[in-house]
C-alpha cells in the first residue's frame, strides 16, 4: 500500500493524502485497498454510507472517473450496494441460516 498521512476527514473518518502512489498499480486499485481496509476494520460499518464520488475525489486528489471506478469495483466485489438517488452503502452480510 502506498505511504499516506492520516488526518480528520469525511464524516469523522480518516482523510488520506496519498504521498507516494505505487507506480505500477492503478490509482483506483490503491484507493480501493484503503476503502476495503476501512470496511474490514469497521471504520465503515455494515449499512454505513460510503463517501461518494466527489468526497473520494477530494480526499485522494483523483479524477471523478477514478473515484467512480472505486465504487463500481466495491459493488462488483459485493462489498457495497448502491441505492439510486441516495448513495453507496457497505453491504450488510446475510444472517446465517440457523434452521436445520
Amino acid at each position: 500500500m502506498p505511504g499516506y498521512l492520516v488526518s480528520p476527514g469525511w464524516l469523522g473518518g480518516p482523510s488520506v493524502s496519498i504521498m507516494n502512489w505505487e507506480p505500477d498499480v492503478p490509482r483506483w486499485r490503491q484507493i480501493y485497498a484503503v476503502v476495503e481496509e476501512r470496511i474490514a476494520d469497521g471504520t465503515y460499518a455494515p449499512g454505513a454510507q460510503l463517501p461518494g464520488v466527489l468526497a473520494l475525489q477530494a480526499e485522494f486528489g483523483v479524477a471523478q472517473m477514478t473515484a467512480r471506478r472505486v465504487l463500481t469495483e466495491l459493488r462488483a466485489a459485493g462489498l457495497a450496494q448502491m441505492q439510486p438517488g441516495v448513495g453507496t452503502f457497505v453491504t450488510v452480510p446475510p444472517k446465517p441460516d440457523v434452521s436445520g
